[in-house]
């Protein structure tokens, strides 16, 4: 049902981009790291359970979480398969990490996941020297086996992916010589400041608007404490919230705010919303911020498609406020988002028109006329959206609820466990 005001201060998990990569690293290190906010989900904890089979003791204590690693080179192979769940970024990081040692490993994941494209992973890793067996469709169940040693490569990313940089860059961790991946777009460089915190020889140059990466490999990391700073996919959710419901003032603390990272903050503010960064700082390594953020009437723009990898993730909860906008939203280049959990054109497409929103879906984007600021007309009787086993349609929906006469029945919350477990208490605390 709609919510009258939001108010108050809230602290979102720690990020999951950085908390996969915390763990992996941490594992491929020589001692013990030290990891503090550590998002604590399904998806990361997969991880973890991966980071273990690899040979590396993951303990918890108190709030933090201690990672004692093997070392580059001194991965153990796993008794069993790795079973991802939904963890798309753990499967095709740690892809990385076999694909560079001699063992094989086999990798699997629950259904969603295991629709999910991976042939951009195998390409650049086959040319290293490993060997994949791929269910159809180059999809999990899958089977690495490890090439030693691995061969340095020059690989050019054919689509802007954080993932696929960081699975050869991981890979290269083991490989002599010198790998580089070049970077059309710039992705997410989580992985980038990482390596370096850990002590690995990584340089990073622009030459002609491409970015290129270089890692020299067979270097040994050395661990570190590392604190995570809240996610920013997961504030984007009470962002829009604030910004959509009347009278709404809120405040995020610790929010990370990356540069890559940061790209919702910026068209929101492009459409009206007032959203203020206080106390910047440097978190780990990453910065981040507390954001201010007041409820703020907002104007349909159309959306830059190069801010596209900045926010790839936070398209769907865009959406909903780009249906409370008034005049046109529209939105392209985002051919990526059919392939990630969910097709989260399609399903938002449906999601939304059932909730009252006006829109169409085209081959790479949504165009959405929005009610200038009135609300949705929400779900019917019996009428549930689906959120096709996916964590961020559930949570953007439950925002459009929040802003929809009849509210929004969703037909399934139990994905939103996969990266934020504290969801709806966090939105009920502050309503």
């Amino acid at each position: 049902m709609p919510a009258r005001r939001l108010a108050g201060r809230i602290t979102v998990p720690g990020d999951k981009s950085v908390s996969h990569r915390a763990l992996i690293l941490g594992g491929l290190s020589v001692g013990e790291t030290r990891i503090t906010g550590l998002l604590e989900a399904e998806d990361v904890f997969a991880t973890l359970a991966a980071v273990q089979a690899f040979g590396a003791t993951v303990e918890r204590d108190g709030t933090d979480w201690v990672v004692h690693g093997t070392g580059i080179g001194s991965v153990l192979q796993p008794e069993g398969a790795l079973h991802m769940s939904n963890a798309g970024t753990a499967a095709r990081l740690l892809m990385g990490v076999a694909a560079s040692h001699a063992m094989t490993t086999c990798f699997t994941g629950d259904a969603s996941l295991s629709r999910r494209p991976m042939k951009r992973v195998i390409e650049p890793l086959s040319l290293m020297g490993a060997s994949f067996a791929a269910a159809p469709g180059d999809t999990l169940p899958l089977i690495v086996t490890g090439a030693s040693p691995a061969v340095p490569i020059e690989y050019r990313l054919p689509v802007a992916s954080a993932q696929v940089k960081s699975a050869v860059l991981l890979a290269a961790l083991n490989t002599p010589g010198i790998t580089t991946v070049i970077e059309p777009v710039a992705t997410r460089d989580h992985t980038e400041r990482m390596l370096r915190a850990f002590g690995a020889d990584v340089t990073v140059e622009e030459d002609a608007g491409e970015r290129m990466v270089r890692l020299r490999g067979q270097a040994q990391l050395k661990p570190l404490p590392l604190e995570i700073p809240g996610d920013a996919s997961s504030a984007a959710f009470f962002i829009v919230a604030a910004l959509l419901v009347e009278g709404s003032e809120i405040t995020i603390e610790n929010v990370g705010m990356n540069p890559a990272r940061t790209g919702l903050v910026t068209v929101l503010r492009q459409m009206g919303g007032r959203i203020r960064e206080l106390n910047r700082r440097e978190v780990g390594g990453e910065p981040v911020a507390d954001l201010h953020v007041c409820h703020s009437p907002l104007t349909g723009i159309e959306v830059d498609p190069a801010i596209a990898p900045s926010m790839i993730d936070e398209f769907p909860v865009l959406f909903i406020a780009a249906a409370l906008a008034t005049g046109r939203t529209t939105t392209s280049g985002l051919a990526e988002l059919r392939v990630k959990e969910s097709d989260r054109l399609s399903a938002m497409a449906a999601a939304l028109a059932l909730a009252g929103a006006r829109l169409k879906e085209t081959a790479d984007g949504l165009v959405i006329d929005g009610t200038g600021g009135d609300l949705l007309a929400g779900t019917g009787q019996g009428q549930e959206v689906a959120t096709c086993l996916d964590h961020r349609i559930a949570m953007s929906m439950a925002v459009a609820g929040l802003v929809s006469r009849h509210g929004v029945a969703i037909d399934d919350v139990r994905p939103i466990a996969t990266s934020f477990p504290r969801f709806a208490e966090l939105l009920e605390g502050l309503r």
